[in-house]
């Protein structure tokens, strides 16, 4: 994360969006989302994998208090951070500084992300319901709503049957994610998708 971040910064894009490389992104969908908000805001929206915020012990303010709470959007699911926020973040995040902060706090990347933008940048998390992990029951997503998603997941070869759940001329065999059928679902003249009869969702 700490490269990813550093390599952004460089790049004087708007959005850094930090996905996993096991997710499908639905980039129409995510770039309509982004458009909503304005990137010299202070944004960082994005899903939990919690019900609940984490704490941290660490004693960030002027109080006097040892831990913080804070919610944190799950790299599993995918979360995206306005440009204007992560130059607030760059103290504690660019230039080596990102590993510093995260041992520090003794948690992964991506909680450390949230530790510096809720706990110590006091910008609120804007919880989105169109980013998923493998950590859901990504079965329960309503069929109707798939192709509205930014992102997507699959529960990998321990969970192979957490699944979205959709039809396409492609088998589970042949396409055990899902992401090829969803894939050509939303753009069903890619080269290497069925021809358009085939495709559809489960009934």
């Amino acid at each position: 994360m700490s490269v990813e971040y550093d390599k952004f910064l460089d790049s004087g894009r708007k959005w850094f969006c930090h996905v996993d490389d096991d997710n499908y992104i639905n980039v129409d969908r995510l770039m309509q989302l982004l458009s909503s908000y304005l990137h010299t805001q202070d944004i960082y929206v994005g899903k939990p994998s919690l019900d609940h915020p984490v704490e941290a012990a660490e004693k960030v303010k002027s109080d006097g208090s040892t831990s913080v709470k804070f919610w944190f959007a799950t790299g599993g699911a995918g979360f995206c951070i306005s440009r204007g926020l992560a130059l607030k973040m760059s103290p504690w995040a660019s230039l080596g500084n990102f590993i510093s902060t995260a041992e520090k706090v003794r948690l992964p990347d991506d909680c450390t992300i949230g530790y510096i933008v809720e706990a110590l940048l006091e910008v609120k998390m804007i919880h989105s319901p169109l980013f998923h992990s493998h950590l859901e029951n990504l079965q329960q997503l309503p069929t109707s709503t798939i192709l509205n998603q930014v992102t997507l997941s699959y529960g990998g070869p321990e969970n192979k049957y957490n699944v979205v759940s959709v039809r396409g001329a492609f088998s589970l065999d042949k396409d055990p994610t899902r992401f090829r059928s969803v894939h050509c679902l939303l753009y069903p003249d890619t080269a290497w998708c069925p021809s358009k009869r085939k495709l559809g969702f489960k009934s």
